[in-house]
């Protein structure tokens, strides 16, 4: 059993404890100490403002890439078609006719980056045949991500000459 005194020195160096924690964490309330202090509402609302001004211009740029990206997609997706064409052409001895399309060619993508199918003419503008995407609307005419793209718009040689 303790004497009282021995309970006395218990009780003062337990009370010495509670006021240098309470030093430490800034109180009983919680306020902080050491004259440090946390963020005011108005400064946290400001960061949070700037990061959506921030995010909102990437997402734009991003937009942009995106739809860069689906056009040259689409003209690759193109040169594809058009050598598929030339390798028929050269094993059929003729060009496929506008009834038959896309359909005899050995292709595993028939669709634009759109969504939307590759068109097959005929004979083309400028040429034999053309193979073209309406775009992003999937309507003639357009620009930008709007904008047709044909076959002979893709340079290296126009399509062949029967």
């Amino acid at each position: 059993m303790r004497t009282p005194k021995e309970n006395q020195m218990t009780h003062e160096l337990g009370r010495r404890e509670r006021a240098a924690a309470m030093r430490r964490t800034g109180g009983a309330k919680g306020a902080p100490a050491c004259g440090r202090r946390g963020f005011s509402l108005i400064e946290i609302m400001v960061v949070i403002v700037i990061i959506g001004m921030l995010a909102g211009a990437v997402a734009v740029s991003v937009g942009d890439y995106m739809e860069t990206a689906k056009a040259s997609r689409a003209r690759s997706d193109l040169a594809t078609i058009k050598d598929a064409v030339e390798a028929f052409h050269l094993q059929k001895g003729r060009y496929p006719t506008n009834n038959e399309g896309l359909d005899p060619l050995p292709l595993e993508n028939r669709r634009d980056p759109w969504g939307n199918p590759y068109q097959y003419n005929r004979p083309g503008e400028k040429g034999p045949y053309e193979v073209f995407t309406l775009g992003a609307d999937g309507r003639e005419g357009g620009s930008g991500a709007n904008a047709d793209i044909y076959s002979w718009q893709l340079g290296g040689g126009e399509e062949g000459d029967s």
